[in-house]
């Protein structure tokens, strides 16, 4: 999951777009039927990792050096603070993470994969309500981006308890990509169906 140090901002944000990455949030157990869901960073279409690469955290210390040394030079520099973010993300510093991203977003308000990154760290900074916020403000944005809708559904259904808002986030989602997964593989649309039933069955009783 680490990200080179020694690139330019420019290369490190564009690996950023390419690479897939999982956050550190997969969630142990799945809500309904055993199935398992995780939430994600902006750049992820597919799982991998659950932790960090060692190389992630042994660099971590002189690259979040570098490029705060960056930010206080070039404090217009995006990228530096959408990096910077990125390296407070990866070493679960979810405060400094959100700082970052925010000042990233005072320069690039409407940066979908910023504010998604940002929701996944309000989350986990325990402030789920902000991170519903974050997704939806990168689906504002980009109303196509699939990782924030999808991350929005899990911070309803494991978080708030709300499994009513948790289907309807994913019913959009399937309305940007009817061929939409889940993280065990799953199509999003059978996950909802088996969730109804689930609901369906609880009710009846």
């Amino acid at each position: 999951m680490a990200k080179k140090t020694k690139e330019t901002n420019n290369d490190q944000y564009v690996r950023k777009e390419t690479l897939w990455l999982v956050s550190l949030l997969a969630l142990a157990v799945g809500f309904f039927g055993g199935v398992m869901f995780g939430i994600y960073k902006s750049d992820t279409g597919a799982p991998v990792a659950s932790s960090p690469a060692p190389a992630a955290v042994a660099g971590g210390g002189n690259r979040i050096a570098s490029l705060e040394m960056e930010t206080v030079q070039n404090p217009q520099n995006v990228q530096a603070w959408i990096e910077l973010g990125n390296a407070f993300f990866d070493s679960d510093q979810y405060e400094k993470a959100i700082r970052a991203y925010t000042k990233a977003l005072e320069l690039n308000p409407d940066n979908a994969n910023v504010l998604t990154d940002m929701g996944v760290m309000y989350r986990r900074a325990g402030k789920p309500q902000e991170a519903i916020k974050a997704f939806d403000r990168a689906i504002a944005a980009d109303p196509k981006h699939e990782v924030s809708r999808f991350n929005k559904g899990i911070v309803l259904l494991h978080d708030l308890k709300d499994t009513q808002a948790a289907i309807k986030a994913w019913e959009e989602l399937l309305e940007v990509n009817p061929v939409a997964m889940t993280p065990s593989g799953q199509s999003v649309d059978q996950m909802i169906t088996q969730m109804k039933k689930q609901m369906a069955q609880q009710g009846g009783g």
